[in-house]
């Protein structure tokens, strides 16, 4: 058995196995009997993130009274690791805006932070949609416990240790039944879980038993970027993580590590298109920003030949398919369409961070994509180039120019996440 750790105590030096610098590692989540925050977090140490690591990363919580325990099991004769967390708490409702309040002031890396929030509040919203709450009155009763936020915390740590840049999941197992909560019996799976996975495919098992928690569907709604079988990869490691309960099925939790295959895994993304011959062109622009602003990644139109030969212009865009329904609305109700087209396609994308350089003594903003590690396309962005130009009464081609050569320059602050 492996003490990785005691909350207020966290002396552990422990390092994650790390793929090496510039390598994209990714990795797919197979959760044939379900997933929980404890699942996916014991699959993380068994895929090679030690405990220890991961504990010293939580002590930036300002939390006391836990222990991270993580020992080696067997299920279904697969060797595996089990994680529990074991508390001296009692029982504390905490709040919406606690929660908040507790990660905005650890001392956490900013990406486990980020992540971690966005679970919760994912949770928060889900909570207030159930219970006609105002989400800032949101009472978390077990999510809010300790071993649920460390958990949360956990399993983000872990996945930032491990250096992953995307993770896939297959269908999700979900169980039957009904369960005991603070709000009485409910029926399984929970409300919030179904919540917290539309969009996402799930798997009906007839097993009498909550397969599938709160918070395991919250970690996979933030950090599954592709649902669906797993991607060709270059594996690397492989981790089951185990849970405490006898099942008819392999209690694990499953999660494969590697590197793409070939390049960056796609996305499943909707494709929508509709026709159009009387469209005033002056309306074309307001349209394409209402379908970005509605969650299309692109948009755009192009020339065509309509019904009996008429010129006309092919509306269309690509988003994820969770935005479907509001973006058919909006290409009903925005253009003189009578029929929409849809289907799902394969979307690459490279590897997307953002730097900021100065040119005149103005801000502006750089998309950076990587494809395996490597820079393939440095694009400044449009708006802060046409604002430095004006300010400084440069021609705009000159500004990108200076753009890319500060950053080439290594005059850039440091890349990160794109902003949404």
């Amino acid at each position: 058995m492996d003490r990785a750790g005691v909350g207020g105590d966290h002396r552990a030096r422990a390092t994650a196995q790390r793929s090496p610098a510039g390598v994209v590692t990714v990795g797919h989540v197979d959760p044939f009997s379900g997933a929980s925050g404890d699942l996916l977090l014991a699959a993380v140490v068994d895929a090679g993130v030690e405990a220890g690591a991961v504990v010293e990363m939580l002590g930036g919580l300002a939390l006391e009274g836990w222990e991270l325990v993580a020992e080696p099991v067997t299920r279904a004769g697969l060797a595996a690791t089990q994680v529990s967390v074991r508390t001296r708490e009692e029982r504390v409702v905490r709040t919406w805006p606690n929660v908040r309040e507790l990660l905005a002031q650890a001392r956490l890396p900013e990406p486990v932070r980020s992540r971690a929030l966005s679970a919760f509040r994912r949770l928060a919203e889900v909570e207030a949609k159930l219970h006609r709450q105002q989400l800032e009155r949101v009472h978390f009763h077990e999510l809010g416990a300790l071993d649920a936020i460390v958990d949360v915390v956990g399993v983000c740590a872990g996945l930032h240790l491990l250096g992953a840049r995307s993770l896939s999941c297959a269908p999700v197992a979900l169980g039957t039944g009904m369960t005991r909560t603070e709000h009485g019996l409910l029926p399984v799976p929970a409300p919030a879980v179904l919540e917290l996975l539309r969009g996402a495919p799930t798997m009906a098992t007839g097993e009498t038993a909550e397969l599938c928690t709160a918070t395991g569907a919250a970690l996979l709604a933030e950090w599954v970027d592709h649902w669906g079988p797993m991607p060709s990869l270059v594996i690397d490691r492989v981790g089951y993580g185990a849970g405490g309960r006898e099942l008819r099925r392999p209690g694990l939790l499953r999660l494969v590590v590697g590197q793409p295959a070939e390049g960056r895994p796609p996305r499943q993304a909707l494709l929508l298109e509709a026709t159009v011959d009387d469209l005033p062109g002056e309306l074309v622009p307001a349209l394409l920003d209402a379908l970005r602003r509605a969650g299309a990644d692109d948009a755009w139109v192009r020339p065509v030949h309509g019904h009996r030969g008429r010129p006309a212009l092919e509306v269309a865009c690509v988003a994820d398919p969770q935005h479907g329904e509001g973006l058919r609305r909006l290409l009903f109700t925005e253009t003189t369409a009578l029929g929409v087209r849809g289907r799902v396609v394969d979307r690459w994308t490279l590897d997307l961070e953002w730097a900021t350089v100065e040119v005149a003594g103005q801000p502006v903003r750089l998309k950076i994509g990587r494809l395996g590690g490597s820079v393939v396309n440095v694009a400044p962005d449009h708006g802060d180039c046409a604002a430095a130009a004006a300010a400084a009464a440069l021609p705009l081609q000159e500004v990108f120019a200076r753009a890319r050569s500060a950053w080439r320059g290594e005059g850039a602050r440091p890349p990160g996440p794109l902003p949404a």
